[in-house]
């Protein structure tokens, strides 16, 4: 197979940190407030607008709260899971390495016996008509080490007793959801709006806040966690006061991410960019015969963490040891060609592709690259013949 004749113009396909917003500059960060105390109301200021334009594009409900949390979307999600939990049972769902982060935290650090886990393999759900919503439920939107996501939230009632909690680092600004039916939200600065890392947020329903003011949990809960005290609600991380020191440099980063996302047009053209590159992808699968999606269900597909395999009997044959070897060599031939960087699997899901499909991604790069990845697995194949 002939070489490709055009690369992609950014070669930067990673799932998290995920590729800048296109025409990024460091110059675009020369108003940083670099030096100044992140109490300083001019950072206050920046902090609240990072807030407000999250909350605006992604149109979350009115009366739900937003603020800015550390250690990125995993310590958002903690945070809840620390200062929300205790007061009934949990069920949790998990189909991929993150949503097994959180069943840990439930049952070996928080030890609650009051629970049901309820989990999935790489590419499949676990049903979604298991989860009890009198109590308390976790699961992920989108399962970034998986390309697995759920199809909506009509399995989730809107008059449920428990609180909904979702981790949707790699589902906002790409993906339709339905927020009225999620009590707690979490993402990061570093995914889908390609973002710096350590910095995470997070959206509460009014029921959340009146957890948070009606609960004390059992357990001590970590500072950096810490959303209420002796069942006070602490209500300036919601208005710019975060709970720790952020860097007031990626505080500017996120901004224009955000400014840029609301000038192309909000969260339907991100959404439209993120499903272009997926369909582009999903074009090339139906007509390659070698390759085909991790996920089995084309409406559980996710469109951000797009993850698909080689399922040739050559390369089948081989051990999982073999199969991550081959596509190491697909992935190093493409590394070389500077076409495209870490699209590798997860090192914990089965042997994998996985590329990025978020709004910073130009569908056009997406397009270039496939070509690009057929040319490597021949050129790896015919090695091993």
């Amino acid at each position: 197979m002939n070489l490709p004749k055009i690369k992609p113009d950014n070669p930067n396909f990673s799932s998290g940190p995920c590729a800048k917003r296109p025409n990024w500059s460091i110059n675009n960060l020369k108003n940083s407030l670099l030096g100044r105390s992140h109490r300083a109301v001019e950072c206050k200021n920046k902090l609240k607008e990072v807030i407000n334009l999250s909350k605006s594009i992604l149109n979350l409900p009115d009366d739900y709260l937003v603020g800015i949390m550390p250690a990125s979307d995993t310590g958002a999600l903690e945070a809840a899971l620390w200062c929300l939990l205790g007061n009934r049972g949990i069920d949790i769902l998990a189909w991929e390495n993150f949503g097994k982060d959180w069943v840990l935290d439930v049952v070996d650090e928080l030890k609650i016996t009051d629970k049901n886990v309820y989990l999935a393999s790489y590419g499949e759900l676990p049903d979604l008509t298991k989860p009890d919503f009198s109590r308390d439920v976790i699961f992920t939107w989108n399962g970034t080490t998986s390309g697995t996501k759920v199809p909506n939230g009509d399995w989730i009632p809107h008059n449920r007793e428990g609180l909904s909690i979702c981790d949707a680092t790699s589902a906002v600004f790409a993906m339709n959801i339905d927020y009225k039916k999620c009590d707690v939200i979490t993402w990061s600065w570093q995914k889908v709006l390609g973002g710096e890392a350590a910095h995470g947020m997070i959206a509460l329903s009014p029921r959340a806040v009146e957890r948070l003011e009606n609960h004390q949990p059992s357990w001590p809960i970590p500072k950096v966690f810490r959303m209420a005290s002796k069942k006070k609600f602490i209500s300036g991380i919601f208005e710019g006061s975060t709970i720790n020191t952020p860097s007031m440099l990626c505080v500017e980063d996120a901004l224009d991410a955000l400014n840029w996302a609301n000038n192309l047009g909000g969260l339907n053209a991100l959404i439209d960019r993120s499903n272009e590159s997926f369909r582009f992808i999903d074009d090339w699968i139906k007509a390659t015969n070698w390759v085909e999606f991790l996920a089995k269900d084309p409406a559980t597909r996710s469109n951000t963490s797009i993850t698909f395999k080689i399922n040739e009997n050559w390369f089948l044959k081989k051990d999982e040891k073999k199969q991550r070897e081959i596509i190491k060599e697909i992935i190093t031939l493409l590394i070389k060609e500077k076409v495209a960087y870490d699209i590798n699997g997860y090192p914990k899901a089965p042997p994998s592709f996985r590329i990025w499909g978020g709004g910073t991604v130009e569908p056009q790069n997406v397009k270039k690259l496939l070509p690009w990845i057929d040319w490597a697995y021949n050129e790896v194949k015919s090695n091993h013949a």
